[in-house]
């Protein structure tokens, strides 16, 4: 797990959100590149997720260890921000704030989410300009049966554990199958991934670098 990183502020649509942002270790940085970023969006505010989510943070050293500088928030209305439940589309909003704020002009941006937080990078990666597009979108466990999924880009990595039992598995492979996209199972893990954490991380550093 990450430790506790100090929290940065910024405005969002409803109120201050709370952010993590931390720069990777200069060791995995391509010195002849600037720094890409990551944006990781955490499980359903309304069931206990928050930045500090274990999976949310495995996402983040992922990407962290891939030399990106990565952001984790808090929603609207969780923790220290500002704000109450947006009923998804709120929740949307304040990723796209959180890349607004964060991203420099002509940036690299991955896009990453657990669940409920699956449904914000999809949604919030459909809505990137067409002159930036995402450059990586990794989705965990992502919410299909409950939240509208935006159609997602070839090359988007969908990880699903096995014996999920808040998302089906066969959910995620409709969902997938409608878009010719490949899901990566992994057996016996259920929804959180639990003793799969360090799985979980190498298959997304597996994944691709930041010269993809």
């Amino acid at each position: 797990m990450i430790p506790k990183a100090p929290r940065t502020f910024i405005d969002g649509p409803a109120g201050t959100l709370e952010c993590v942002l931390e720069d990777p270790k200069p060791e995995v940085c391509n010195p002849n590149a600037p720094l890409p970023l990551a944006v990781v969006c955490h499980p359903h505010p309304l069931h206990g997720g928050t930045l500090d989510n274990k999976v949310a943070q495995t996402l983040a050293r992922a990407f962290l260890q891939r030399g990106y500088r990565t952001v984790r928030f808090n929603f609207r209305g969780v923790e220290q921000s500002a704000g109450s439940w947006g009923e998804g589309p709120g929740e949307v909003q304040d990723a796209l704030a959180v890349i607004r704020h964060f991203r420099s002009p002509g940036q690299a941006l991955a896009l990453a989410g657990f669940s409920f937080g699956a449904y914000v990078a999809s949604q919030a990666a459909a809505q990137q300009p067409p002159e930036a597009p995402i450059h990586r979108l990794v989705l965990v466990g992502p919410a299909v049966d409950t939240f509208a999924m935006a159609h997602v880009p070839a090359g988007t990595l969908i990880i699903q554990g096995e014996t999920d039992d808040v998302v089906p598995l066969s959910s995620v492979l409709r969902w997938a199958a409608e878009q010719a996209l490949p899901v990566t199972v992994i057996p016996r893990a259920g929804h959180f991934f639990h003793g799969q954490l360090g799985l979980l991380k190498t298959l997304v550093l597996q994944a691709g670098t930041t010269s993809d």
